[in-house]
């Protein structure tokens, strides 16, 4: 039976049991890695279509450097909505 302290993690094809805190540190890790790794490709895809766009002669691609909103942005963009 598991601890309340602990949590049930799941490595390949083993459950392993860790501390709650060590596994909440864990998948803030991979989360801040994972968005790391999806705005560096964000970045590179908005510069090899606008290298696409320059060599068939088309202008630049409009709005294609907006950035997505953040979750805390998202809530208070929910807040004003709910009033």
């Amino acid at each position: 039976s598991s601890s309340p302290e602990k949590a049930m993690v799941c490595f390949g094809n083993m459950f392993i049991e860790l501390p709650k805190a060590k596994t909440r540190e864990m998948l803030r890790q991979d989360q801040e890695e994972l968005d790391e790794e999806i705005n560096n490709l964000r970045k590179e895809l908005r510069v090899k279509v606008n290298r696409l766009y320059e060599a068939q002669g088309k202008p630049e691609l409009k709005g294609f450097n907006l950035n997505p909103m953040s979750a805390e942005e998202m809530k208070l963009i929910n807040r004003i909505l709910e009033g």
